[in-house]
């Protein structure tokens, strides 16, 4: 067998039923949507089985993406997890085949409870799909197994059309990236989401005035390691010298005695508050194609310079949460 070419053909096969599942998606799913948006409890997912796995996956992107969400496992259900049902709650039920018994054995006592349910299945005449409030069609006509008996295509199926679900209320909610980090704070990608500019700036702000000798400039810029130093005209920021500026002072003028802090800075900065997320600098950095920015206390024109962030900082900042 040419393992290579048999993989192949597995995603082939299971791109090619995700596209049906996605041709025959229709106005019950926006239902489905409305529905949990108006919810005022949660998303309880339930299965059996791989349907199970595949439901656990997609209530924990419920519940991460700003959709309070459980899983219950429906052979569970039946021995004292019903419990963590309630009247408010919207129930999606996942099987394939509609016919799982430990699914039909908890429908009644979930209407009797008052929840409405969702069937995600891939039969809709199934007694599952019949006794649901909204059936979702998740069904695949072929496995990616030669024997087609393995749940391949259609867990896929079922687990993309969770995913749908999570960014269509996600978008809805206006669901942001820094909400994301909050539910994540245990780990790396949490963390680096969660951090600001004031988390990473040099407090210590390189300064020179508007006559300082360039031998001087030089000094200070070399001093801060920051490559970097602010002008100032008495106590307000002017302007900018970066070591790049230094460089072409070097090749452009010829006696480097007379040369002051104006002739080669930049008049203003680039600046970012310090509450700013880190993920906000590095894109204004490189849309300004530059590698520092200024940190003012507020947004008021003569605000106190705090900081400096150099590129190098946010790296840095970054090995110490790996």
């Amino acid at each position: 067998m040419d393992f290579i070419e048999r993989s192949k053909e597995v995603f082939d096969a299971e791109i090619g039923e995700l596209k049906n599942v996605r041709n025959r998606i229709g106005r019950e799913f926006a239902d489905m949507v409305n529905l949990i948006l108006k919810s005022k409890g949660k998303v309880v997912i339930t299965g059996i089985g791989k349907s199970g796995i595949i439901g656990h996956k997609i209530s924990s992107t419920l519940a991460s993406t700003g959709t309070p969400s459980v899983f219950m496992n429906a052979a569970e259900a039946m021995h004292g997890d019903l419990g963590m049902i309630c009247k408010d709650d919207v129930v999606v039920a996942i099987s394939n085949s509609g016919f799982s018994q430990e699914l039909l054995n908890i429908l009644p006592p979930i209407k009797k409870i008052g929840c409405p349910i969702v069937a995600m299945t891939g039969d809709l005449q199934s007694e599952l799909a019949k006794r649901a409030d909204i059936a979702i069609d998740c069904g695949v006509v072929h496995e990616a197994g030669e024997e087609s008996f393995v749940p391949t295509c259609s867990s896929t199926a079922a687990l993309v059309m969770g995913d749908a679900l999570a960014m269509c209320l996600m978008e809805h909610r206006a669901f942001k990236m820094e909400n994301f980090a909050f539910y994540h704070p245990g780990g790396a990608l949490g963390r680096r989401l969660l951090t600001r500019v004031s988390d990473c700036m040099n407090r210590n702000v390189p300064r020179v005035q508007e006559n300082t000798l360039f031998k001087d400039v030089i000094y200070e810029v070399s001093k801060s390691r920051q490559g970097v130093t602010l002008v100032y005209k008495d106590d307000v920021a002017v302007g900018i010298i970066t070591d790049g500026d230094i460089r072409r002072a070097v090749q452009k003028y010829d006696d480097l005695k007379v040369i002051v802090a104006t002739d080669i800075m930049t008049n203003g900065f680039k600046k970012i508050l310090p509450e700013a997320m880190i993920s906000d600098a590095l894109a204004m950095m490189d849309e300004n194609k530059i590698t520092s920015l200024v940190v003012p206390e507020s947004d008021a024109s003569n605000a106190l310079i705090i900081g400096v962030l150099h590129i190098h900082n946010i790296f840095d900042f970054k090995k110490t949460l790996k």
